[in-house]
């Protein structure tokens, strides 16, 4: 029987799906969830994440990995892993072997290449991957499906967070630009032509000069635009439920004035405007978040096809890149351009300013540019 499989399509044998794992809570204590298998409790612990897409799939990676490798390599289910299995895991990461069987390249998870890693995971990858393990056993301990959180100490000991580390997934100015130039050579001969041309133009905007999140761009109207004291805002509902009011620049109101007139709407919207922030094709319901995140990387490699011979960098960088890199980007070009930590904390909806810190590179650049003087040989 093969194992090997996403975890939605994961047929483990009844020896094997916890049923009767030996770290399962007493009978006598309460559960607090339906599920009576490992793989139906990691379903439920995603569940919780439902509304926020990219946070989802990074969980679902994690536990659909160790649930994989409990299975196959420990032959022994999720809930009869014990702290030394789990000592054993993390060495796991570092290496995962045989590699033939565990990496491979990204594809689809419907697909048969599909495989959990794409090859060994870096120390701070180790540690997040364990941080989220580690959220995944408290909530099955709390909801008295396991007895005890295997990896309860080992957590304590990880490696302290790199103070220095960087926010590295965003798009520097150089490439932006090439984003954008491409962008607005699109061809728009034809209605479908310029009507892609419109829609995609809009949802950049949108990400880039709000940092929206994928899913807070599918799940608002038009009405989260509202008009207050001479100014306009954007209030969001975003992660963990907060509520905040972003600033909507002269550039941001001109892409969404330029949007709705291309369905016919109003320049702008009123409170009382339900019309999805972005819209299908005949603009009468909204996007769903993974639609948009399958338009974002067709165009991302539409772009790297159309540059790669002179630009190989950018292009592969391009490949690898998501909707959640133009936020990542919006909020650093915000920093390149000397906009208070402040304001940029509150954009970012950051609840640390340490989080916002890590998109500051340009005392990096300048020790980067400091370092040209010092050189050895004269080129001849």
């Amino acid at each position: 029987m093969n194992l090997l499989s996403p975890i939605e399509s994961l047929k483990a044998p009844a020896a094997l799906d916890g049923r009767a794992g030996s770290n399962r809570a007493p009978a006598s204590k309460q559960k607090q969830i339906a599920a009576d298998n490992d793989a139906a409790a990691i379903q439920a612990w995603l569940r919780e994440f439902h509304d926020s897409p990219q946070t989802l799939r990074n969980y679902r990676k994690e536990a659909e990995r160790l649930l994989l490798w409990s299975l196959i390599e420990q032959e022994k289910p999720l809930s009869s892993l014990t702290r030394e299995d789990m000592t054993a895991y993390q060495c796991f990461l570092a290496d995962p072997q045989p590699a033939a069987r565990w990496c491979g390249p990204r594809t689809s998870r419907d697909s048969a290449d599909w495989r959990p890693f794409q090859g060994p995971l870096s120390e701070n990858s180790r540690a997040q991957a364990l941080s989220i393990l580690g959220a995944l056993f408290s909530f099955l301990v709390e909801t008295g499906y396991l007895a005890g959180n295997p990896i309860g100490l080992i957590r304590k000991r990880l490696k302290a967070k790199d103070t220095n580390a960087k926010v590295e997934r965003f798009f520097e100015q150089a490439l932006w630009t090439l984003i954008c130039d491409y962008i607005e050579a699109l061809p728009r001969n034809t209605t479908s032509e310029n009507r892609y041309y419109e829609r995609i133009r809009y949802l950049i905007s949108l990400f880039y000069l709000t940092g929206a999140r994928i899913n807070e761009v599918a799940t608002h109207q038009m009405n989260s635009f509202h008009h207050r004291r001479g100014q306009w805002w954007w209030q969001v509902l975003g992660k963990g439920n907060k509520r905040q009011s972003i600033p909507v620049n002269q550039a941001m109101l001109k892409a969404l004035i330029r949007y709705r007139r291309h369905y016919g709407l109003s320049d702008l919207p009123t409170p009382s405007d339900e019309t999805p922030l972005f819209m299908n094709l005949r603009g009468n319901k909204p996007v769903a978040a993974n639609r948009i995140h399958h338009m974002i990387k067709a165009l991302f490699s539409d772009i790297a096809d159309h540059i790669a011979e002179e630009h190989p960098h950018y292009a592969d960088k391009l490949r690898q890149a998501s909707a959640h890199w133009l936020r990542h980007t919006s909020i650093t070009h915000q920093t390149d351009a000397g906009i208070d930590l402040r304001f940029i904390q509150r954009n970012a909806r950051h609840s640390s300013v340490d989080t916002t810190t890590l998109y500051q590179h340009t005392e990096d650049d300048h020790w980067h540019r400091s370092m040209q003087v010092h050189t050895l040989f004269e080129e001849t």
